[in-house]
């Protein structure tokens, strides 16, 4: 069965950080694009960051600086680093899979069941 599965998201205070993982099973995650989203209560579903087959990083400007993707293949798991965490960062956080990096919600043929982050004082 093709599967993404979201891990260690968490409650952490403002500044913070935290990483995410995903990783893949029934698939091979080396052959596509990792894209991240994000979805507050009451909002949009949100693109934040893509990386794709080769490694290459994306970022929406709202994470760009703070946020660093990568990929580990032999592991079927792509990372999320998430520094100096911020009040409306707060949401539940999915990773997707595609053949090439976007940020659009549309083009993602499988998705992990989110996990959430919390970010407050």
């Amino acid at each position: 069965q093709v599967q993404l599965a979201e891990s260690g998201g968490g409650s952490v205070q403002p500044g913070g950080s935290l990483r995410l993982s995903c990783a893949a099973s029934g698939f091979t995650l080396r052959d596509y694009a990792i894209g991240w989203f994000r979805q507050a209560p009451g909002k949009e579903r949100e693109g934040i960051s893509c990386i794709s087959s080769a490694g290459f990083a994306y970022y929406a400007d709202s994470v760009k600086g703070r946020f660093t993707g990568s990929r580990d293949n032999a592991k079927n798991t792509v990372y999320l680093q998430m520094t100096n965490l911020k009040p409306e960062d707060t949401a539940v956080y999915f990773c997707a899979a595609t053949r090439r990096c976007s940020l659009r919600v549309a083009v993602y043929d499988y998705w992990g069941q989110g996990t959430q982050v919390t970010v407050s004082s």
